[in-house]
C-alpha cells in the first residue's frame, strides 16, 4: 500500500501544476511523467496514478460542484490549491472509486494524510470537515463502523450550538386538474426542495419568495406554513451547527424553471404530483411533501 499512497503524492503534485498553470488536459500526462521522474523514480506501475487522473479529469464538473456544495462559504478559487485538488482526489476515490480496493474510510483518512504533508496548518481538519460532511450524505455506505469515541469526550450539548435559518417551499402548480412540484436535483443524486437563507430582519415568508427567485427563478405567492425541520451539519470551519428550516407551500405558474448556477445543484425540473413518489427524496422531507400534496389538493 505504500506505493498507493506515493502514486497519491504524486496524482497530488500532477494536479497542482495541472490547476496552477490554466487546466491544460493536453499537457496532463507531460507533468505526470516529469513528477514521477523526479518524486518517484522507482515507480514502474503508473496505471493507479494514471486511473485516478482519468476520473478526476472526467469527473471535475462534479466533483467541484460538491466541494462547493459541502463548503458554501469558500468559493472554489478561494480553496488553495493543494486543499482544493486533495479533496478533488478523497471525492473520486469516495464516490468512484472501487470500494473493495479502497473503502470510504481509506480514502478519506489518504486524503487527510495527504492535506497534512502537503497543506497548511488547517489542511488536515479542513479535508476531514468536508469529506466527512459528504460521507453522512451518501448515508455511510458499506455498513462500515464508524471509529470508536475517544474515552472521556463529552456529547455534543445540541443547546449550545450555532444556529443557521433557512427557509423552503413545495413550489406548485396546477394545470387543468393536474398538480405539479417544482423540484430541484443536488449533486448527491437526490431531489429536494429550493431552499434559501433568512436575513436576520426578515420576513419567513419573503425569505421563502426571494429564495424561490434566486434558485429556479419563480415568482410564487407563499401560502400555509408546513412547520419545521432541524438537523446537524457539519461546516468545514465552524465545525457543527443547528440548521433549522421552516417550509410552505407556495403557488407559481408552470413556467420553465431558470437553475440558477450552484455548484450543489444540477438541475430543476416540474413533475406530477403522483410521479413524485418514484422519486430518489431525502427521507425527512418525504412528509413535508406529503402534507403539502395533501392541502394543495383539497384547495386550501
Amino acid at each position: 500500500m505504500a506505493n498507493r499512497h506515493l502514486s497519491r503524492s504524486i496524482v497530488l503534485q500532477t494536479l497542482f501544476e495541472w490547476d496552477f498553470n490554466g487546466r491544460d488536459n493536453s499537457k496532463l500526462k507531460e507533468v505526470m511523467l516529469r513528477d514521477i521522474a523526479e518524486f518517484a523514480p522507482g515507480l514502474t506501475d503508473f496505471s493507479f496514478i494514471e486511473g485516478l487522473l482519468e476520473v478526476i479529469i472526467n469527473k471535475q464538473e462534479i466533483l467541484d460542484g460538491i466541494i462547493v456544495k459541502s463548503a458554501p462559504e469558500w468559493p472554489l478559487d478561494r480553496i488553495s490549491p493543494i486543499d482544493r485538488n486533495v479533496l478533488r482526489i478523497g471525492l473520486s476515490e469516495l464516490l468512484f472509486g472501487e470500494k473493495k480496493e479502497v473503502p470510504s474510510r481509506v480514502a478519506i483518512n489518504e486524503a487527510i494524510e495527504l492535506a497534512k504533508s502537503f497543506g497548511g496548518e488547517n489542511s488536515g481538519k479542513f479535508v476531514n470537515g468536508v469529506l466527512g460532511t459528504v460521507y453522512k450524505e451518501m448515508g455511510e455506505p458499506e455498513g462500515e463502523q464508524p471509529a470508536p469515541k475517544r474515552k472521556g469526550k463529552e456529547p455534543i450539548d445540541i443547546t449550545k450550538l450555532p444556529i443557521e435559518k433557512l427557509c423552503g417551499a413545495v413550489v406548485y402548480a396546477r394545470e387543468g386538474n393536474k398538480i405539479y412540484l417544482a423540484l430541484v436535483h443536488d449533486v448527491f443524486g437526490f431531489w429536494t426542495l429550493t431552499k434559501g437563507g433568512v436575513e436576520a430582519d426578515e420576513q419567513e415568508e419573503t425569505g421563502t419568495a426571494n429564495g424561490i427567485k434566486d434558485e429556479i427563478g419563480l415568482d410564487a405567492k407563499i401560502g400555509q406554513n408546513l412547520g419545521k425541520n432541524e438537523y446537524i451539519a457539519s461546516d468545514p470551519q465552524k465545525g457543527k451547527i443547528r440548521k433549522q428550516v421552516s417550509y410552505f407551500i407556495a403557488e407559481a405558474n408552470k413556467e420553465e424553471l431558470k437553475l440558477k448556477s450552484s455548484g450543489g445543484l444540477n438541475d430543476a425540473r416540474w413533475f406530477e404530483a403522483d410521479d413524485v413518489v418514484d422519486l430518489k427524496i431525502y427521507d425527512d422531507i418525504v412528509p413535508i411533501i406529503t402534507k403539502a400534496i395533501g392541502i394543495i389538493a383539497q384547495g386550501k
